[in-house]
């Protein structure tokens, strides 16, 4: 049977129904999965009439159900067709849809699971507990050893991948967070995501903490006594992997090819050389959970929600990964065991 992707639409008053209907406007004539777009069925059908897409949107009737494109609303009553950028209902029902879709991926429903995005600011006012859809979805699954790929290519196909050792901690409490087994940890998961990207090699390059990479230990000694024996630690397990080196010239040396991930130390470390190559097409990948996740790398642009202005490159490229893994694992599964005689 065809593969069926989940998307769970996030904030209905930002731009994730958007452009997860523009996306699915341009990337299904050429593939072909299914996909479960799990929100608001109602403002979802509006939207998709006022952006002229005419998308074929079914309710969903289970795995055996015909066509290509479904909607469910995990919530029994619709949402108001009024609601304020940020309101608390759009918040919770957001919350919902993650929900929806991670235990439908948990229950082996889903091939896969694409977020659309969410207001952290939001949820919180709307009286959740939450740090971040990473994190989220970690603690349902009940995955400890996650971290978050931020990749992306520029307009010349020049790919930049990034691991994160550390995710949405404040700077004050960076220092006292950072551990040599979350450096540890990125670097496995890192290694793991080349092989699962099936890229020819899995050279990793790790940032350090501090300016200059801690300058010998005169300007900060968490290179000496928790990144390097990380790097130690994963090399002595056959990885191949280099550093700490000053993350102000190792992003160029990746940039250009000489290494296929970057492990950087917190968000903006990362995020700012990603975001500076591929702006409008990177893709947030949460590693370690046992079921692929992916989403765009933006958020709710409440500013131009609503107006058609949203472009879905992101989204898109947040599609093809997903159906990319998800083909691989289907792969895996479908493949014949050779005994010897």
């Amino acid at each position: 049977m065809t593969g069926c992707i989940a998307i769970a639409l996030g904030d209905v008053t930002g731009v994730g129904p958007e452009v997860t209907l523009k996306a699915l406007a341009l990337e299904t004539p050429a593939d072909p999965f299914r996909y479960l777009l799990i929100g608001d069925e109602a403002s979802t059908r509006r939207l998709n009439e006022k952006l002229g897409l005419n998308l074929p949107l079914e309710r969903w009737g289970g795995a055996a159900a015909a066509g290509r494109i479904f909607l469910h609303d995990p919530l029994p009553e619709p949402l108001a067709g009024n609601l304020s950028p940020g309101s608390p209902d759009a918040a919770r029902a957001a919350l919902a849809s993650l929900t929806d879709g991670a235990k439908r991926c948990l229950r082996h429903e889903m091939d896969a699971l694409v977020t659309a995005p969410v207001s952290k600011e939001s949820i919180l006012r709307a009286g959740q507990p939450f740090i971040g859809q990473t994190e989220y979805l970690s603690q349902l699954a009940g995955a400890e050893r996650t971290g978050m790929m931020l990749l992306g290519q520029d307009e010349r196909g020049r790919w930049l991948r990034v691991v994160l050792a550390t995710t949405h901690v404040p700077i004050k409490l960076l220092a006292g967070q950072l551990q040599a087994a979350s450096v540890e940890k990125a670097i496995e998961l890192a290694a793991g995501a080349c092989r699962d990207l099936e890229l020819p090699r899995r050279r990793i390059a790790v940032c350090g903490f501090n300016p200059h990479a801690g300058e010998g230990g005169k300007m900060g000694d968490e290179e000496i006594t928790l990144i390097k024996p990380a790097v130690e630690a994963a090399r002595q397990r056959g990885l191949d992997v280099i550093g700490p080196l000053s993350a102000d010239t190792l992003f160029y040396y990746a940039y250009r090819g000489d290494y296929d991930v970057v492990v950087a130390m917190y968000h903006d470390q990362g995020l700012v050389p990603l975001k500076m190559v591929a702006f409008a097409s990177g893709v947030n990948w949460t590693l370690g959970l046992p079921f692929i996740r992916t989403s765009p790398d933006h958020g709710t642009a409440y500013d131009i929600a609503g107006q058609g202005k949203a472009d879905p490159s992101s989204m898109c490229a947040a599609l093809r990964l997903a159906r990319q893994l998800a083909a691989k694992e289907a792969s895996k599964v479908a493949a014949p065991i050779h005994r010897g005689r």
